[in-house]
C-alpha cells in the first residue's frame, strides 16, 4: 500500500535500479508531477481525506511502481539517442576502422559540438557570472529574492537545453523533463530547494567550465582541420594548377619533390586522426555532462 508520494518515488527508483540515470530522473519527475497534481485536485474537493487514502485510486490509475518502471524501460529501448553507440565491439581490421571514422555520424556530431562549444560556452559563462553577481548583489533588497529565484530556475533550464544538445550531437542519454516542484511548497521552500540543491550548483559549475573547454575544443578542431585541409590543397594546387606553395615578391617557393609523398601521406592520416580525436572528446564530454547535469 502506497501511503505517500515519497514512498512511491522511492519504490520506483529502486525498481529502476540499473537503468540509465537520465531515464530514472525523467521517470521520477513525471511520476511526481502526475501524483502531486492529482493529489492536489482530490484535496480541493475533499479536504478531510488523508494522503494515503487519496493516493490509492491515483496509483491504480497511474500504475504501480513496478508497472511504471516496466513502461519506462520499454520506452527507453525504443527511444535511444540517434547517435547512441549500438555496439562496443568492432571486429573489422584496424586499418578499416581507422578510415571508417570519416563515415561515422558520431564523429561528425562530436566535431560539430566542438565547433559550436565556443559560442555556447561563452553564453553559458556570461549568463552564470551575470546571474550570480546580480542575485547576490540584490539579495539585500526586497525584490532581490524573486530575481534570484528566476536566475536559479534559468540555470536549470539552460542545463536542460544543453542536455538536449549533448544528446543530439554526442549520443549520450540526457534528461528530457524538467524537475517538478510541488505546488504545495511555498515560495520560501522552493527557493531553499533551488539554493540547496546540488544539481543547481553543478549546473552553474558546468556553465563556468564550458568557457575554457569551448576555447580548447574550438582551437583544437580549427587548427587540425586547417592543417589537414592545407595538406590536401597544397599538392593539388601546385601540380594540377601550377600554384606555388608561397609567393613573396619575385621569389617563388615550391614543394620539394621529396616532400610530396610525405605531405600526401600526412594528409591521408591527419584527417581521420582528427575525427577519431573528435569522437574521443565527444565521449569524454558526454560523460562529464552526464555526471554534472543528471541527478543521482
Amino acid at each position: 500500500m502506497i501511503e505517500s508520494i515519497d514512498q512511491y518515488l522511492d519504490q520506483l527508483k529502486a525498481t529502476l535500479a540499473g537503468s540509465d540515470r537520465a531515464t530514472i530522473q525523467d521517470a521520477l519527475a513525471d511520476a511526481q508531477e502526475h501524483l502531486s497534481s492529482a493529489l492536489d485536485h482530490v484535496r480541493e474537493t475533499r479536504e478531510d481525506v488523508s494522503e494515503a487514502d487519496a493516493l490509492q485510486p491515483i496509483v491504480q490509475e497511474y500504475g504501480s511502481p513496478e508497472e511504471t518502471a516496466m513502461a519506462y524501460k520499454e520506452i527507453e529501448a525504443r527511444t535511444r539517442p540517434a547517435l547512441a553507440r549500438t555496439t562496443d565491439v568492432d571486429n573489422r581490421p584496424l586499418l578499416t576502422r581507422f578510415f571508417a571514422v570519416l563515415a561515422d555520424p558520431r564523429a561528425w556530431g562530436a566535431l560539430l559540438y566542438m565547433l559550436i562549444s565556443l559560442i555556447t560556452g561563452t553564453i553559458y559563462f556570461s549568463w552564470a557570472v551575470t546571474g550570480l553577481s546580480v542575485s547576490l548583489g540584490l539579495l539585500i533588497l526586497i525584490f532581490g529574492m524573486p530575481i534570484a529565484v528566476l536566475f536559479m530556475l534559468s540555470f536549470r533550464g539552460i542545463a536542460l537545453v544543453e542536455g538536449s544538445l549533448v544528446e543530439a550531437l554526442l549520443g549520450v542519454r540526457m534528461p528530457r523533463r524538467p524537475m517538478f516542484s510541488s505546488k504545495s511548497l511555498g515560495w520560501w521552500e522552493r527557493f531553499k530547494v533551488l539554493v540547496a540543491g546540488k544539481r543547481t550548483w553543478l549546473a552553474i559549475a558546468y556553465m563556468v567550465l564550458m568557457l575554457p573547454l569551448g576555447i580548447l575544443y574550438f582551437t583544437i578542431v580549427v587548427t587540425l582541420l586547417s592543417v589537414s585541409l592545407s595538406f590536401i590543397a597544397t599538392p593539388v594546387l601546385e601540380f594540377f594548377f601550377d600554384v606555388p606553395l608561397i609567393t613573396f615578391g619575385d621569389t617563388v617557393y615550391r614543394i620539394p619533390g621529396g616532400l610530396t609523398l610525405l605531405i600526401a601521406f600526412a594528409d591521408v592520416l591527419l584527417l581521420p586522426a582528427t575525427m577519431h580525436l573528435a569522437k574521443f572528446v565527444g565521449r569524454a564530454h558526454g560523460a562529464l555532462a552526464k555526471a554534472m547535469l543528471v541527478s543521482d
